[in-house]
């Protein structure tokens, strides 16, 4: 509970609850409710990239891997906060993971889920995915092409993002 937005969840349900405002009390419910499926799932580009990063480390590559908290980002006319996960080849080479959500009204939607993250590479394609809720309540990262159709991003497609850096 050292977040101050967690706090102020907190104080916003026991506010609805002791005023009787139910309406209100079903929307911080649900609200943070997704924030931790956002969080989960930002949490899992990290640990995947840390992961891959790792194994080619172990493999005699030298990858460096940085992230940065609080990173504000744009993605159509959304203004995303969350984090930026930079993973540093050799020379000029980076990959950068940006990924959150907007936090207050006026910062926009993310349009088809819950969170949104950009990953780019010097020279390389830029993609832009979108975090789901699947049925069973559990996160999914889905790749958005030009037209709008999603496909499921996986772990593969990061580690092919990554080997790329090395490529060259």
């Amino acid at each position: 509970m050292d977040d101050p937005y967690e706090r102020l969840l907190k104080e916003a349900t026991e506010r609805a609850r002791r005023e009787g405002s139910n309406d209100v009390l079903e929307y911080v419910v649900l609200r943070a409710s997704n924030d931790r499926l956002r969080a989960a799932g930002i949490e899992w580009l990290h640990r995947e990239l840390v992961e891959i990063v790792g194994e080619f480390n172990r493999g005699g590559d030298s990858l460096a891997l940085e992230r940065e908290d609080d990173h504000r980002f744009s993605i159509g006319n959304a203004t995303m906060q969350g984090v930026r996960l930079t993973v540093r080849g050799v020379g000029f080479r980076t990959l950068t993971v940006e990924a959150g959500w907007p936090r207050r009204p006026h910062e926009g939607i993310v349009r088809g889920g819950l969170a949104a993250a950009r990953i780019q590479s010097f020279g390389g394609p830029r993609e832009e995915l979108v975090l789901v809720c699947e049925r069973q309540g559990a996160p999914r990262w889905m790749a958005r092409d030009a037209t709008g159709r999603q496909q499921p991003f996986c772990v593969e497609h990061l580690r092919a993002r990554v080997a790329a850096l090395l490529d060259g």
